[in-house]
């Protein structure tokens, strides 16, 4: 197999069989991020990319100049992988549909340079978009998307396009943070969910970055139901 061709995803699959199946138990050092690419026929990167997914899910444990090792007490973590909505409500047998609401380019406000880890911003492009479910709405998503980062949404036509899906298929990230919190309805959240003002309505907040570089921080609210499945 040539270098390059397995996906981070595989090498993470083929490290944390050879931890299941006993190859490598708790505390015992894996080989160098360099050997393992060998053995796989894989490139470092690719290595270094599975190892810290690893270490996120706290199966391995990573130390600068001490190498990595399997923790001793793994630390149990549900995965949560940033969805296509479209996807999404076509798995669970809905007609999906969606709506372009506004798009923009402005300054991000002060909550959202603080996720984006900014002290200060240049202007965004901003996306509010509806997302619908055999007609009805499903999930509205207020985003802000660094064209620095990802220049070529520029090119896409967010009419007819979701940047939800675009960005998932086109902008890789190596690192994400997501948050759920329950918010009320205002009136005009309300009128778009087709709910009444002060709903009680789940919001998700993500934000993605490549490297320290952050691509997209976006407000997703969920309509009234809207159930979110994790597995680990």
């Amino acid at each position: 197999m040539q270098a390059g061709r397995l996906s981070w995803k595989d090498v993470r699959e083929a490290i944390h069989e050879w931890i299941l199946s006993g190859r490598y138990g708790p505390g015992d050092k894996l080989p160098r991020d360099a050997d393992i690419a060998v053995e796989l026929a894989c490139a470092r990167s690719t290595v270094q990319r599975a190892m810290q997914d690893l270490s996120d899910s706290g199966i391995v444990e990573r130390r600068r100049k001490g190498g990595t090792r399997v923790r001793q007490d793994p630390v149990v973590r549900a995965t949560l992988d940033i969805p296509i909505t479209r996807r999404e409500i076509e798995d669970r047998g809905g007609l999906y549909d969606y709506r372009l609401i506004e798009r923009s380019f402005g300054k991000p406000p002060r909550a959202v340079r603080i996720a984006m880890n900014l002290s200060d911003a240049p202007d965004m492009l901003r996306i509010e978009a509806l997302h619908l479910c055999d007609g009805r709405p499903y999930i509205f998503e207020d985003r802000w998307v660094c064209t620095t980062t990802a220049p070529n949404i520029l090119k896409v036509d967010l009419s007819r396009d979701s940047a939800n899906e675009w960005l998932v298929r086109n902008a890789p990230y190596t690192r994400f943070e997501v948050k759920f919190f329950a918010l009320n309805a205002d009136q005009r959240t309300a009128e778009l969910m087709a709910t009444t003002p002060r709903s009680a309505l789940l919001a998700i907040e993500r934000t993605t970055w490549l490297d320290d570089r952050p691509i997209t921080h976006v407000t997703a609210i969920a309509a009234p139901g809207y159930r979110l499945l994790s597995r680990s």
